[in-house]
């Protein structure tokens, strides 16, 4: 080789290997970018996952709490249900009693000439006549027959107006309605009971009833004003516990 070449041959050389190095340093920056860019895409997706479950956690555990005010609600209901059949069937009982009482003292004595007893009241008239249908709407409510059930609390309303079981059987009536799906009809037996009856004990699950009537009409404002209602008018119920639940979402 010529000695005038070489130093030429160097130089290329050497020019070669700084521009393979600068190409090599250019292709390391840019890997390292895209190497942060999939570090911060990954870091935000497992960071919205970890959020979303977060979310789902707090979520299930205020359904959590709502299932239990509303079993504990039911329960409470049962026991109602429960104590007013026993109690229609102690009314009906202690009827019998004092009518047998009552015609025990009207009865002619042996070979005494006295007018015969006056007639027993009219059947419309009879308390017995009432706690019986009562009770019948009651059992059937209480067997899940609820279109049977239905029918018979809205047939004592009318049959029987001025009935302290009044309140019980429209309450009951739109529990069976609501079950039927009759929102319609549900809504005006239960606002009957808040507005008719505000100190029964049933008023609270009766305005909280009559919220649910209205969100399964997708009435939202009207069921939120209803909770709202319930609140203010009954705060320390356990129908209200479920309503402020209700208002949180």
């Amino acid at each position: 080789m010529s000695p005038r070449l070489l130093p030429r041959l160097l130089a290329g050389l050497l020019a070669g290997l700084l521009a393979s190095q600068a190409q090599a340093g250019l292709f390391d920056d840019e890997e390292a970018r895209m190497r942060i860019n999939q570090m911060r895409t990954e870091f935000s997706a497992r960071l919205d996952k970890l959020e979303a479950g977060a979310r789902a956690q707090l979520e299930l555990a205020d359904q959590i709490e709502q299932l239990k005010a509303e079993i504990a609600r039911l329960r409470g209901e049962n026991e109602v249900l429960s104590n007013d059949l026993a109690n229609a069937n102690k009314r009906q009982k202690d009827f019998y009693v004092d009518l047998d009482n009552r015609l025990r003292k009207v009865e002619p004595q042996a070979g005494a000439d006295t007018p015969a007893p006056a007639a027993p009241p009219a059947a419309a008239a009879d308390p017995a006549n009432e706690s019986r249908d009562y009770e019948t709407a009651l059992t059937q409510l209480r067997a899940g027959k609820f279109r049977e059930a239905a029918t018979g609390f809205v047939a004592f309303t009318k049959a029987y107006p001025n009935s302290s079981f009044q309140p019980n059987a429209h309450f009951w009536a739109a529990s069976a309605l609501y079950q039927l799906k009759d929102n319609t009809g549900a809504a005006e037996h239960y606002a009957k009971v808040a507005s008719q009856w505000p100190d029964d004990t049933r008023a609270p699950d009766a305005l909280l009833g009559l919220a649910s009537t209205q969100q399964a009409r997708n009435d939202t404002a009207g069921a939120t004003k209803t909770l709202e209602r319930l609140v203010a008018r009954y705060p320390s119920s356990s129908a209200a516990t479920i309503a402020r639940q209700r208002l949180k979402k």
